[in-house]
């Protein structure tokens, strides 16, 4: 199974970022070895009815990195090109987010491979609940708790938590975040992801003294966190010049109208052909000059060949693992670019499940206010230690990070021991 993983890329760039953080920590072996491999790897099929009648099978996946600090958290993504060894590197890094923001998780991450866009939704709720029922001695509130990701959405939860509740006997709307707010779901959640990237955002460009509004802005992604990200920014005074999700990219050298192209978006599904922008190669869109770059799709976009071409200011990694080790390099030694390392740039997604968590196992609820205004609180906290980390070890933002949540995760495993 190790080779397995570090033969997939994806992986592979989580275990390199992590051998060289180790390095950094001095890290004891055996602690180090803990840490870096995942507890559970959970690979389940799962057939399903479609709506013509045939049989179809899926693949399953469910990492669980480590359950030292708390139970594990993290999302489950619909996608053609998930597979274990993606899944296993996503886990690693919500386990670095959680402990880098002191949240009491470990990380977690699922996914099946599929295709949601050509499923219909009798069909996706027929799946994710056979995925529920199928790993359900593996997760619980205590244990596992799921989160929307690409490709899913408060839907998929809702229908999580019901098959769990059934299998309970009991409502356990702690069983999932994410979750609609009429099924005790958080206020803010929906927004959370988007709106903390944003918010780092500002505090970066206060950091570079640029003003905020004003400042030019540039998305990969126009999904949940893209969206979101973009409204806010746009919010803010910010003008946002550039968006691009799977259908293409669009261009406006005086901003969007973000209003008008959410409108377009809900009507055909895609940026493409919204009438307030040109069409722009969406590689070609990455390079163009702007005070904000903001990867917010799927991991390894940014490279080794696109890297030195960059013409922002701020990176803001909205994404999970958007930058490959190479263009990290790149970057580092360019020093041009305020890098917002992803483990905290999309931080607030996770931030706000644990509130959600919280007020669930409360039987407590706050207002939306009360939850971004915690959210704002949590992240501030964050990129000032981080900044404060890095100022004192002299490193990069990423290694700051990752070295930060690490470090929490080795100091608890060797407080907690080995059991024989």
């Amino acid at each position: 199974m190790k080779e397995q993983l570090l033969n997939d890329p994806v992986f592979g760039m989580a275990a390199g970022q992590f051998d060289r953080v180790a390095d950094f920590l001095n890290l004891d072996e055996r602690v180090r070895e803990r840490c870096k491999w995942p507890k559970r790897i959970i690979t389940v099929s799962l057939p399903v009815t479609m709506d013509d009648g045939r049989t179809e099978v899926f693949f399953g996946h469910r990492v669980q990195h480590h359950l030292s600090r708390g139970p594990v958290k993290g999302g489950l993504r619909f996608h053609p090109k998930v597979n274990v060894g993606e899944v296993a590197a996503l886990a690693m890094w919500m386990n670095w987010k959680c402990a880098l923001m002191g949240l009491p998780y470990g990380g977690g991450k699922g996914g099946i491979a599929c295709n949601p866009r050509e499923m219909s939704m009798a069909e996706q709720e027929r799946l994710t609940r056979r995925f529920a029922q199928e790993i359900s001695p593996f997760i619980g509130p205590d244990i596992d708790v799921m989160a929307p990701d690409v490709g899913t959405s408060s839907q998929h939860m809702a229908w999580i938590l019901d098959t769990y509740s059934t299998r309970e006997g009991r409502f356990v709307p702690e069983i999932v975040t994410g979750k609609p707010v009429v099924l005790q779901g958080s206020e803010g959640r929906t927004q959370a992801t988007g709106h903390g990237v944003a918010f780092l955002v500002a505090c970066a460009l206060e950091k570079l003294n640029i003003s905020v509004a004003g400042a030019t802005a540039i998305v990969q992604g126009f999904g949940n966190v893209g969206s979101y990200a973009v409204e806010t920014m746009d919010a803010y005074g910010m003008k946002v010049c550039g968006v691009s999700d799977i259908t293409g990219a669009v261009w406006n050298d005086k901003g969007l109208n973000v209003a008008e192209l959410k409108s377009h978006l809900a009507k055909t599904g895609g940026v493409a052909g919204f009438a307030g922008a040109e069409k722009i190669d969406p590689d070609e869109m990455l390079l163009q000059k702007c005070d904000v770059l903001v990867p917010a799709a799927l991991e390894r976009v940014i490279t080794e060949k696109n890297a030195s071409g960059l013409r922002c200011k701020i990176l803001a990694e909205a994404a999970n693992g958007p930058t490959t080790q190479p263009a990290d390099a790149i970057i580092e030694e360019r020093g041009d670019i305020f890098l917002i390392p992803d483990i905290l740039c999309n931080a607030g997604g996770v931030t706000v499940s644990y509130f959600e968590w919280v007020q669930n196992l409360q039987r407590f609820s706050w207002t939306k206010s009360e939850v971004l205004a915690k959210l704002e609180t949590k992240i501030n906290d964050a990129f000032e230690n981080l900044l404060h980390f890095c100022a004192e070890h002299k490193c990069s933002h990423r290694l700051g990070a990752l070295a930060t949540g690490v470090d929490t995760v080795a100091k608890v495993k060797k407080n907690r021991g080995l059991f024989p």
